[in-house]
């Protein structure tokens, strides 16, 4: 038999029906809702007298509308109200398991689907968000799809999808001290470009990858989606299985003998070939931050602002995005103040980001002139963050922990940066006024916005960190 990567051992297996000349009809193992992306799918299948297909494998929360404050309180925005009670109200009347903003394991979709057992190994996974390409972490086919999909799958349990190109992207070596999962991704969008995986679903290799926690491969996968690639995986090993055991046994799932010898078999053949392949050098990766409006725009933090690429319109566009910024050509950004730090997405928002925040600030003090943004992933990470007394570590350096939820990361209810403000923050995208209008985000890692918060300033965490946290 032919040589098969892992992308097309878990694709082949999903085919329902393949299309001459045309897309796979491609069956879904799961399928995650939120409000944003969902009303107007219920709706049509109302329109269409259509109930959901299997609805147990439908999972449903409200993330991207609650506020990070007061969240005992009616929500004060009109439309992300009606959007929140809209949800609770079509998976009642659907039979979709629901977890709404007063529920003990609410939280962003991205970060709860794996916390409760329900994302595994050689899944196909959809969900009516860019950041879907997290679970494929798990060794997984994970990818963002729209409106209407998400009614065809509601519909259906199946999608119309052709079939991306391959691309492997291996990281050689060993991370050095202080470079996180986070940097680890940053790097390689700033190498490819906001564009250089475009059309390609990516599996990334190599002992750094393989090093990863599950938190570290997540972040990594999460941000495939930045470098404009359909999705990322990582081939399941015992950390994959060891961590999915841990959280099903953790919600009563059962993980049976028989899922473990299947997911044994989901890598990548010796001699498969992907129709493109790149590998890096870990020691090449210090801590990143990026200083333009895409998350390709990225350095290290000690590095200088690079010149305009060649091109007149190409030159112009990156002029245009550091002018937004108000930086320029052959700038250091290591010690400019900052005004916000935020911690928390579905990039950063789990228990390990927040162990790895608390460990720099322990036994300091936030600066004075920084307004810092603590959200937890998931109401589940909240509960943990206070079983490990992390809180108090928070609490003693000046920080105030809020609830969990997407707000702060997407300018939503009152969680928003204000005009001309710089924010160092662990989400994933920067574009203009992503954080609020006239905002100024720079993406970095847990450890380089804790470093950010005590100094004031854009600060390289290996200063201050004696060991590596990834």
């Amino acid at each position: 038999m032919k040589p098969r990567t892992l992308f097309d051992k878990i694709w082949d297996a999903h085919v329902v029906k393949s299309i001459p000349g045309g897309p796979d009809v491609l069956y879904i193992d799961m399928h995650y809702i939120h409000e944003v992306t969902s009303p107007q799918a219920f709706e049509g299948l109302r329109r269409r007298g259509i109930k959901v297909f299997r609805p147990a494998k439908t999972l449903a929360t409200a993330d991207h509308n609650i506020p990070t404050i007061d969240q005992h309180l009616p929500v004060k925005d009109e439309i992300a109200r009606n959007q929140i009670d809209t949800l609770g109200r079509n998976t009642r009347e659907f039979g979709i398991n629901f977890f709404g903003m007063q529920h003990e394991h609410n939280g962003i979709v991205h970060v709860l689907g794996p916390e409760l057992g329900c994302t595994r190994p050689g899944m196909t996974i959809v969900c009516g968000d860019s950041h879907t390409s997290t679970h494929g972490a798990f060794g997984s086919i994970a990818f963002g799809i729209g409106t209407s999909e998400v009614e065809m799958v509601l519909a259906s349990q199946c999608i119309l999808q052709y079939r991306p190109a391959a691309m492997r992207i291996n990281i050689s070596g060993t991370l050095k001290n202080s470079v996180t999962a986070k940097d680890l991704i940053m790097f390689i969008i700033s190498k490819l470009s906001s564009g250089g995986a475009t059309g390609y679903f990516v599996e990334y290799a190599g002992e750094a990858i393989e090093s990863l926690t599950m938190e570290g491969r997540m972040t990594v996968c999460n941000m495939s989606i930045e470098m404009g690639a359909r999705g990322g995986l990582i081939a399941p090993d015992n950390t994959t299985i060891g961590y999915v055991r841990e959280k099903s046994a953790k919600a009563n799932r059962t993980v049976t003998a028989r899922e473990i010898e299947y997911w044994s078999t989901l890598r990548t053949d010796p001699g498969a070939v992907f129709d493109k392949e790149i590998t890096f050098d870990a020691a090449e990766i210090s801590p990143m931050i990026t200083f333009g409006t895409n998350p390709g725009m990225a350095m290290p933090v000690n590095g200088t602002i690079p010149e305009p690429p060649d091109g007149e319109k190409e030159a112009a566009s990156y002029l245009k995005s550091l002018a937004y910024m108000n930086f320029s050509p052959g700038m250091k950004l290591e010690g400019h103040k900052i005004d916000y730090v935020f911690l928390g997405s579905c990039t950063n928002g789990r228990i390990e980001d927040f162990r790895a925040f608390a460990s720099v600030i322990k036994g300091r003090k936030k600066a004075d002139t920084v307004t810092a943004l603590i959200v937890p992933g998931s109401k589940m990470v909240e509960k943990q963050i206070y079983a490990e007394k992390l809180d108090r570590v928070f609490r003693e350096a000046g920080f105030e922990i809020r609830q969990p939820g997407c707000s702060s990361c997407l300018a939503m209810n009152d969680d928003k940066v204000p005009p001309g403000k710089y924010a160092v923050s662990t989400s994933n995208r920067n574009f203009e006024g992503r954080q609020g209008p006239g905002s100024r985000t720079i993406l970095a890692s847990p450890l380089t916005a804790a470093a950010a918060a005590i100094t004031g300033r854009i600060t390289n965490p290996s200063e201050i960190i004696p060991t590596n946290l990834t």
